[in-house]
């Protein structure tokens, strides 16, 4: 097994993240986001199970067309699908890509694996709520000077540090 390459300093992380962003908008005329994915996904999937209730419920039929094209060919499903394929073969080239639990020493494996489920479930419940994400609040959203965006994106941060000091004990 070969020795993992260094991550990338993240300023220049930043400026590629932020180059990505512009060639987004220039290209799609829109910028990132990757809960209208998984929203496209839900929907396609409520609708093969009950298309009654998809089409009457506001959520699902804002995804359902009726065009005949699919909710699955929106460029957002693509987008998130090439960020998986991405991050594998990232993780592959870097060496980085094996099979692990990242967890601190008094913290179990399956207590990691539900706190990140949990996790996980909690900030799509919120992006639904918010009616986006945080890629798209925070990167998109301040790229176009909202002022939500910029409220939420510090509130994010602030939480982040806040909230640090409480679980901090769990990785030591």
């Amino acid at each position: 097994m070969r020795k993992p390459q260094n991550y990338w300093n993240p300023y220049f992380a930043g400026i590629g993240l932020g180059l990505t962003l512009l060639a987004s908008f220039v290209i799609m005329g829109r910028g990132l986001g990757a809960s209208g994915a998984f929203s496209s996904v839900v929907s396609v999937v409520a609708e093969a199970v009950s298309p009654q209730h998809a089409n009457a419920n506001p959520m699902y039929s804002a995804y359902l067309d009726n065009t005949g094209r699919s909710p699955l060919s929106t460029w957002l499903v693509f987008e998130v699908i090439g960020v998986i394929i991405g991050g594998f073969l990232s993780g592959f080239l870097a060496g980085r890509f094996k099979r692990k639990i990242d967890k601190g020493p008094n913290t179990t494996k399956a207590f990691r694996l539900i706190a990140a489920f949990l996790g996980g479930a909690l900030m799509g419940f919120g992006a639904k709520l918010a009616r986006g994400c945080t890629s798209g609040q925070a990167l998109t959203g301040s790229a176009l000077l909202n002022t939500g965006s910029w409220l939420f994106m510090l509130s994010l941060f602030a939480s982040g540090y806040f909230f640090a000091w409480f679980v901090r004990r769990l990785w030591k």
